[in-house]
């Protein structure tokens, strides 16, 4: 386990019930005490089972890697068998965390459509796999918790009419007017569905294979806390709440980060800074800037020095169209504004930083940052990248762009000149950007081994997500990797070399300060820390494809190390000026 700082503190059991009692009733109303004494046996039933003790949260050291569990396959062991394997010979020592994502029995979306939530997909091993990776390194599980498959046994119940999945579903008269709802997905909301009471229509937020369950019912919260327990038992560090945002529905309004939603994930919270103190909680928010941010819940805080009762961390997801943008215009005027702009967290809090993931380039994040010329500009680039775009359904019935389907290496292919020599270089530039940035980086697979667009993949499966979720036989990853000269051994072997010298530098401490130094607009810096030690770091960026004039002195006083070339001293004559190659990054530190 990776060294952190201080302990993450323990919710007494008065307190807890305290928080508890509170989010319960701003859910559940008059119900509020039923549902408490139900939680409080759940919890004291399982509380033996959970370790209490308090953990440590997070520091320089923490990284996470972000991967399906069969994204490397041998044909012969199991993938999550494999996928340690890789850990251990390949990346020893690089991550401090892995997000697994749902490595449940599914039906559709490669995994988010859970059939069943309390076991492993036998076609990728068992929980003695999952158990022995959570046991060297800090693991991410997902909590899908909008929706079901509907080949799920609560389902089943549904149809025939039985307990308990009879009532975990929302019926909807399909005339009711929804025209308000938020839609992330451009098919019908209603599904109707055959049952022995008729044709009934139920609540879809993504797909006729993802049914949204129905909060509303105690029942169902209760086994989402039942599941949330489980997943710890079973040794996970981090949960995600994926698609967290459209939990509770509420005709006429948007359905999209209710009072209730918060109250829930709140719940969440408190629960597990109760049985399970230092065990983290992430939401997963594809949404607009201003509104992601809400679910720290500093609004609430009456004294911004004390922690925050919501989520631990929050998915950075400006960050990666952002980084797009700046890397293919030349220009960091528009991130710097953003990245400045961004609040001092207190403590508890950070972001998650990432890049690519195994959902599209989201641009939901980038309304309001972007003029609308950029952003048509944006998409028409990645089109001819080879990506694709995904829409969702406006209130006014009229489509608009949702995310942009192409892995990030081949978003990186040029500029808005057309593809170039530049692209590995561009490439890494976005990744060691990403890295220097305050909060706790999210690498996932395929950027550490730089793949391309998996057009196969698409065909086969009809998805456009399907483009970066290539499978990777392990014999042909090796030989890429083995190689004298391929991009993927030059990603791999830089990004390595980078995440470890990152993760023994103190000034990228998740709660390090973050400075967004004033530039010209081919240059994107900042400055980390100063630390109590009196240490600062200068993380600096040609984001451009042209050579940049560089002066130091302009930027920050004093002398400076290179922590990248063995910590050998940079410019020791402040009046002489340097040229930055393009994309060329620099860390550099003043002890």
């Amino acid at each position: 386990m990776p060294s952190r700082a201080a302990n993450y503190p323990a919710l007494s059991e008065e307190a807890f019930i305290e928080r508890a009692s509170a989010r319960l009733e701003e859910v559940y109303g008059p119900r509020r005490d039923e549902v408490m004494r139900r939680l409080m046996t759940l919890l004291m039933h399982q509380r033996s089972a959970l370790d209490s003790l308090p953990r440590p949260t997070w520091s320089e050291r923490d990284q996470i890697l972000i991967t399906y569990g069969d994204t490397i396959i041998d044909g012969e062991r199991p993938p999550l068998e494999v996928l340690d394997d890789f850990l251990a010979t390949r990346l020893n020592g690089t991550f401090s965390g892995l997000h697994i994502l749902p490595f449940f029995p599914w039906s559709s979306d490669d995994g988010f459509s859970v059939v069943h939530y309390r076991e492993v997909n036998p076609k990728l091993g068992t929980w003695q796999d999952v158990r022995r990776l959570a046991s060297r390194i800090d693991l991410m599980v997902d909590l899908v918790i909008n929706h079901v498959s509907r080949e799920s046994l609560w389902f089943t119940d549904y149809l025939s009419g039985t307990q308990p999945g009879r009532d975990y579903f929302i019926e909807m008269d399909p005339e009711t007017d929804l025209s308000q709802v938020t839609r992330p997905r451009n098919s019908p909301l209603l599904v109707p569905v055959s049952t022995r009471r008729g044709t009934r229509y139920l609540w879809a937020t993504f797909s006729d294979d993802q049914i949204d369950l129905n909060f509303a019912n105690p029942d169902v919260l209760l086994e989402f806390v039942g599941i949330l327990l489980f997943y710890v038992q079973q040794g996970a560090r981090i949960i995600r709440l994926d698609a967290i945002t459209y939990l509770w529905k509420e005709v006429g309004t948007n359905c999209v980060h209710l009072p209730q939603t918060h109250a829930i994930v709140r719940l969440m919270r408190a629960i597990l800074d109760f049985v399970a103190p230092g065990t983290l909680l992430i939401t997963e928010t594809n949404v607009p800037h201003n509104e992601n941010m809400s679910y720290f819940g500093l609004e609430r805080l009456e004294d911004p020095r004390t922690m925050p009762d919501e989520a631990h961390m929050i998915y950075q997801f400006t960050l990666p169209p952002l980084l797009v943008h700046t890397l293919t215009s030349g220009d960091a005027t528009t991130l710097s504004d953003w990245a400045r702009s961004l609040p001092q967290l207190p403590p508890g809090c950070t972001y998650f930083n990432f890049t690519a993931s195994h959902d599209g380039i989201g641009v939901r994040a980038l309304e309001g940052l972007l003029p609308p010329h950029d952003l048509q500009i944006l998409l028409e680039l990645m089109h001819r990248f080879g990506g694709y775009v995904s829409m969702r359904t406006n209130p006014d019935g009229s489509d608009s762009p949702y995310e942009i389907n192409i892995t990030y290496y081949d978003a990186m292919k040029g500029t808005r000149r057309g593809p170039d020599a530049w692209q590995v270089e561009r490439f890494l530039c976005s990744q060691n950007l990403m890295l220097a940035l305050q909060g706790i980086p999210g690498i996932y697979f395929h950027s550490l081994t730089a793949t391309l667009n998996d057009h196969e993949g698409v065909e086969r499966s009809g998805r456009l997500r399907s483009i970066n979720r290539r499978q990777w036989p392990k014999e042909e990853l090796d030989e890429l990797i083995d190689s004298r000269s391929t991009p993927t051994r030059e990603a791999f072997t830089s990004l390595k070399r980078r995440l470890n010298i990152r993760a023994n530098e103190p000034c990228f401490h998740p709660e390090a300060p973050q400075r967004v130094l004033e530039t010209p607009p081919g240059i994107f810096a900042i400055e980390r820390g100063p630390l109590a030690n009196g240490r600062r770091l200068l993380a600096i960026y040609n984001i451009s494809d042209k050579r940049q004039p560089l002066d130091i002195a302009e930027l920050a006083e004093g002398d400076w190390y290179d922590v990248l070339k063995d910590g050998r001293h940079w410019n020791p004559h402040p009046e002489e000026r340097d040229i930055l190659r393009p994309y060329r990054s620099l860390w550099l530190v003043q002890p």
